[in-house]
């Protein structure tokens, strides 16, 4: 493991943090929208992350000193965003334009609690990496100092 592995780890992490939260706002901000563009309430967005794997031929990762070097991890991915299938909230309210004949309304699958919450924990992930990313760069700058 390089000396700049750790910061590019911190740094995928913080990328990948960052986007969960603009997610989440998201889903915040449609969590009344009735009529999409498809014609249906906003469905929930969700964020999918996946280990990075070390790009490395199959011939190399036979070796010992391959195999150790590969083995730690290389940082986190966003391997995708995914709808949430789960049912949209029925509402009665008759006066709603988007109302149906028996006055019911389809709204968004979106729990505004469930949000905060998943904000609370993408916030404290992003700053415990960041903690990470100054512990890291702390113990570099002591080791440049040790020359002197």
């Amino acid at each position: 493991m390089g000396l700049f592995d750790s910061f590019n780890i911190s740094a995928s992490a913080l990328s990948a943090q960052r986007l969960r939260m603009d997610i989440i706002s998201q889903n915040i901000a449609n969590a009344n929208t009735t009529r999409t563009e498809e014609g249906t309430p906003y469905r929930r967005k969700m964020v999918l992350f996946q280990e990075k794997e070390a790009n490395i031929p199959f011939s190399q990762y036979l070796s010992e000193e391959s195999r150790a070097k590969y083995l730690v991890g290389s940082g986190v991915r966003v391997s995708g965003i995914v709808e949430d299938q789960s049912p949209f909230k029925q509402v009665y309210d008759p006066s709603h334009p988007d109302a149906d004949e028996n006055g019911i309304v389809s709204m968004p699958n979106v729990e505004i609690v469930t949000e905060m919450v998943n904000m609370i924990s993408a916030t404290r992930a992003y700053e415990a990496n960041v903690t990470a990313l100054n512990a890291s760069k702390s113990m570099a700058m002591k080791a440049l100092e040790i020359g002197r």
